[in-house]
């Protein structure tokens, strides 16, 4: 084989490789914080792809989405834009679980992101497959294209999703390729080895896509959107958000299906032992969940569709590495789906990704300044987690260029934090998956308030627009002032009062109480008393929802800024990179073994390392002081 000619292609601030999620995020970070950017994809028309489910959100994963477009990212004005459903889960339980979940018109969300990214003055879009990474004296300096080209640049972001030697798997069958029948990356996985950059194998799957014609939608249970569609995007809220929503439905597999899977579980690759890579705990195959749950003869499936102009339904929850035939009669058995008649096979596809421990809470390589990774090659899975780890590994990059300090979100202030730390400091031994279960501070982690959150520091890094700045400042200034004003009406004990009162099923009061205090009461909410407030200011929904919930949760918000407090203080305690802590003495031989290898940057991130006893942190903490004192003398003499 002839060796290809090389050439210098162009000279970039940044090299973002692949344009999925966690590419688009990067990519449009950089550029709007000032980088000249260069996005690399193996085809152009899989930017911003949806291989799996067709939607956006969802427990967890709809924070992130929130804290990206907070900081000024792009996924949730691309999803308002493509929506075609949406539905706040978790409406029964406390605000610190809601979440939005939205359908997505996959072509339209595809088109959309696109058309953004084109629109980018700083960023330029190429196709082409990305074979070598230059790296000089532990420095990138650019990438190398599989015909030869030279993008030179200061930084490299690396996204490639499940492409990195992806290998699908349906039955006995298997073969090289990318998502949705792309090509695969099979050089790139080399390059990284070169480069002394471990790699492991995980998988993903998903299932059939059947056609609307073949469906009997009489059998199943329709699930409708909200009647009220919340947007995703903060610069959406107060807009009139109108959209004409379609139907998602809910079906059910009988013991057939179960009889199928059983008589086939030989013919799978994941139970014939074909398949190396390990799969999501969370969102498990089919066949994966009759052998865990064997007591349960069925199981729920949503049929959802793809779009408005095409006849393909998603098929929730059937995902399956089966062989096609067994896959076809499999699906015939759930209820509903009889003659159904399929347009996509379900598989499973394998690919390669790092350990994420090897990365900084920045996602730049320890060991390779300026090489940046995000995305399911750091073991996460999701458009959402990808996406969010795009945005700040493409932030990060921008300052490392410019001189300035990290952009590090710690666990008390995002979601985005809960990730990232969870995945560098901890790592992980499955595809990883947002939940709001993984958040210690979730009551104030909410998805209404990541503006109030994080739009100041989006704006300070130049990436939030003054327009989304000057938003959020006045939604703090409403919210402050009607709080404000809620604890100078009173309500004083009158016949007519505490009729009212024991009309909306509370108590009556013997003496005044404020608006503020009565909305405390379990029963009673902030619309409700709207009868005993003349004079209510007419104010957006959001702002309504917030004051309510910042009344009803006071006590324990302020309990948790207390422990967000004690947690501060030990991730403020900044460690060396270059400490070895075999240096220290007391330390235990697996803790000096554990923080060699990971390198914390703060004995927050320490304590959360597993190995690493309080015992050990007490001894960090004491290091730390006498470092101090010494320094302390030192600068006295």
């Amino acid at each position: 084989m002839k060796e290809v000619k090389k050439y210098i292609a162009g000279n970039y601030d940044v090299v973002v490789v692949g344009a999925g999620h966690a590419g688009c995020e990067a990519a449009l970070a950089t550029a709007r914080m000032g980088m000249k950017t260069i996005m690399l994809t193996m085809n152009l028309d899989s930017i911003a792809d949806m291989p799996c489910n067709p939607n956006i959100g969802g427990t967890g994963k709809g924070h992130l989405v929130r804290e990206i477009d907070a900081l000024g990212g792009q996924m949730a004005l691309t999803i308002d834009k493509a929506c075609i459903q949406s539905r706040m889960l978790n409406t029964s339980k406390g605000p610190a679980v809601h979440s939005l979940r939205v359908q997505a018109d996959k072509k339209k969300y595809h088109t959309e992101m696109k058309k953004v990214l084109e629109d980018e003055p700083n960023l330029d879009l190429r196709q082409g497959e990305v074979v070598d990474i230059i790296v000089e004296d532990g420095e990138v300096k650019g990438v190398v294209t599989r015909t030869g080209a030279i993008y030179n640049s200061k930084a490299v972001i690396l996204a490639t999703g499940t492409y990195l030697r992806g290998r699908i798997f349906i039955g006995e069958v298997n073969y090289e390729s990318g998502p949705s029948g792309y090509s695969p990356a099979n050089l790139l996985s080399d390059a990284l080895k070169r480069l002394g950059i471990g790699l492991r194998r995980f998988k993903t799957g998903t299932p059939a896509r059947v056609h609307r014609d073949t469906i009997d939608f009489s059998k199943m249970e329709i699930q409708p959107g909200d009647e009220e569609v919340v947007p995703f995007s903060f610069m959406n809220m107060e807009k009139d958000f109108h959209i004409d929503q379609v139907p998602c439905y809910l079906t059910y597999t009988t013991e057939k299906t179960k009889e199928i899977i059983q008589n086939n579980l030989d013919r799978s690759p994941l139970y014939a032992g074909e398949m190396e890579g390990v799969g999501p705990r969370y969102c498990p195959s089919i066949e994966d969940k009759i052998v865990r749950f064997p007591d349960r003869e069925v199981h729920q499936v949503f049929i959802e569709p793809e779009g408005l102009d095409t006849k393909e339904m998603y098929v929730q929850g059937v995902s399956s590495s089966l062989p096609e035939e067994v896959q076809i009669e499999m699906y015939k058995s759930i209820i509903g789906l009889e003659n159904v008649k399929f347009m996509r096979s379900a598989y499973a596809i394998e690919y390669d990704c790092i350990d994420p421990t090897i990365l900084k809470r920045t996602l730049e390589h320890k060991g390779i300044k300026n090489l940046f990774f995000a995305g399911q090659i750091n073991g996460s899975s999701g458009y959402e987690e990808a996406a969010a780890q795009g945005l700040v590994a493409g932030i990060n990059a921008a300052l490392n260029i410019r001189g300035e300090e990290p952009f590090i979100l710690d666990r008390s202030e995002a979601y985005i934090g809960v990730l990232i730390d969870d995945l560098v400091t901890k790592g992980t031994n499955e595809p990883y998956r947002m939940m709001t279960a993984r958040a210690e501070y979730r009551l104030t982690l909410r998805q209404d308030n990541a503006d109030l959150r994080l739009t100041e520091k989006g704006y300070r890094i130049g990436l939030a627009t003054e327009e989304r700045y000057r938003k959020t400042l006045k939604k703090k200034e409403l919210i402050e002032e009607e709080l404000d004003r809620l604890k100078r009406i009173m309500v004083n004990p009158t016949e007519e009062n505490n009729k009212i009162l024991e009309e909306l099923g509370s108590a009556k009061i013997k003496n005044p109480f404020s608006l503020y205090d009565l909305i405390k009461r379990p029963e009673l909410t902030y619309e409700k008393l709207k009868v005993l407030d003349e004079n209510r200011p007419d104010l957006p929904r959001e702002i309504r929802l917030q004051v309510e919930t910042h009344i009803k949760y006071e006590g324990y918000i302020r309990k948790q800024m207390i422990q967000i407090e004690q947690f501060k203080k030990l991730e403020n305690k900044k460690l060396p990179m270059d400490l070895d802590y075999s240096t220290i003495k007391g330390l235990s031989n697996e803790a000096v073994q554990k923080l060699n290898k990971m390198k914390p940057d703060s004995v927050g991130q320490a304590s959360r390392i597993s190995g690493v006893s309080p015992a050990d942190i007490n001894v960090l903490l004491i290091y730390l002081e006498q470092k101090r004192r010494e320094k302390k003398e030192n600068s006295n003499d």
